[in-house]
């Protein structure tokens, strides 16, 4: 195809814009309004499925009644005479795909992404309350204008017209792996929720530059889709807000009735995000809040006797204050019986105290066979007598150590 020959009767072929796997998009200029269009060639093999053809005259029909300004406007479609291809005639954004965005950035700021993401948003609402869900929302389905940054949707109806040809039937399912939703994994209808659920990977996709899956096969996508939650974008980067990461977690959840009711919700949300403001809980959240939790057991997870003994370390020093009061009590305990013990122990360290009772046993034995003889004497210790007596009574020890006194004075 030259540019002198006109496709269709119609449009001149300028340059080639895309190549894909159903279709491929040249520049052309509409010589009867004079204006740039974009003329999509679909692949010559979907052109002899009669299904694909009925499907997509209707679906492309419904796809041109979508005039909203984020959504590229269809102008002309139909089947080239010459050469027997399906064409679609839609409206020239000049401007990058979030595809090339992706390619030449890695990743956007969270301002800019919320900017895109609302934008596409607008667009899938307006084309759900008119009943047409897109089936296909990719980075390459989303055009931003160079000069006024407007964000456009392109694709509207191709992916539900090719759903019903011959081609992709066989248990086979429609549209880029990465970015189906779960119940479209499984074979089951497409619908609003799953256009979310697209969005939602988009968004995961913008932030973080990679996608929450990283799959190699549909059945592999299906399995982590079953299984797991995509880590958390503020944990993937600090920088990204935690309500806006909870804002894409949500329209990543597997159950379609966990997401956003609308994609007029997601809107709100992901504007609400970027003040600060998170979405409300939902199973969702809750189950990556669950993961996230997880995760972080995991980075500090028991795997060898060292890390057993480390984990468990803290709870022994918690319990050590317990056995702090015993060791406190213990010497109010003592305190009282070293003075009941006091006396045997004091009678131990007297040495002669047991030969000194004995010496006055026999001191006195003999003051009594002195007899008359010692009268005089007695009479003189009659009042010390006295006194010894009632002393004995009191302290046995200091009287006998007082006769043993007054004896050797008297005897002297």
């Amino acid at each position: 195809m030259t540019a002198d020959t006109l496709f269709a009767d119609r449009y001149r072929i300028e340059r080639r814009l895309g190549l894909g796997g159903m279709a491929t998009v040249q520049l052309a200029l509409d010589t009867r309004l004079q204006r740039h269009v974009a003329v999509k060639l679909l692949a010559e093999h979907l052109a002899a499925d009669s299904n694909f053809v009925s499907r997509f005259r209707r679906e492309a029909l419904a796809a041109a009644r979508l005039v909203h300004p984020n959504i590229v406007q269809v102008f002309d479609f139909g089947s080239e005479e010459a050469s027997g291809r399906q064409y679609i005639v839609m409206e020239f954004v000049d401007g990058p795909s979030c595809a090339d965005i992706l390619r030449e950035l890695r990743r956007v700021e969270p301002d800019d992404a919320v900017s895109i993401l609302t934008q596409a948003c607008r667009g899938l609402d307006y084309a759900h309350r008119h009943g047409v869900v897109h089936r296909d929302v990719k980075p390459g389905n989303l055009l931003r204008g160079r000069d006024d940054g407007q964000v456009k949707l392109a694709d509207f109806g191709i992916a539900k017209a090719t759903e019903d040809s011959d081609m992709t039937k066989v248990g086979s399912v429609l549209g880029t792996a990465a970015y189906l939703s779960p119940e479209q994994a499984r074979g089951e209808p497409a619908g609003p929720a799953s256009d979310l659920y697209a969005l939602g990977v988009v968004s995961y996709q913008l932030l973080a530059g990679r996608l929450p899956f990283e799959a190699a096969s549909l059945t592999d996508l299906a399995r982590q889709q079953e299984q797991t939650v995509p880590q958390p974008l503020h944990e993937v980067d600090p920088e990204i807000p935690r309500p806006l990461s909870l804002v894409v977690t949500r329209a990543l959840a597997r159950d379609p009735a966990d997401r956003f009711e609308n994609a007029a919700a997601m809107e709100r949300a992901l504007v609400a995000s970027m003040r600060g403001i998170a979405p409300d809980p939902t199973a969702a959240t809750r189950a990556a809040d669950a993961t996230d939790a997880t995760r972080k057991l995991d980075r500090t997870a028991v795997t060898t006797p060292l890390a057993r003994t480390r984990a468990t370390a803290p709870r022994k020093r918690r319990m050590e204050p317990l056995a702090e009061p015993p060791r406190r009590a213990q010497p109010r305990r003592v305190q009282q019986p070293p003075r009941a013990v006091a006396a045997p122990a004091a009678r131990k360290r007297r040495p002669g105290g047991f030969a000194r009772s004995l010496r006055a046993l026999l001191i006195v034995a003999l003051l009594i066979g002195i007899g008359a003889g010692a009268y005089v004497l007695a009479n003189q210790s009659a009042e010390r007598s006295v006194q010894l007596r009632e002393r004995i009574e009191g302290n046995v020890e200091q009287a006998v150590d007082e006769l043993q006194g007054l004896i050797e004075d008297n005897t002297r």
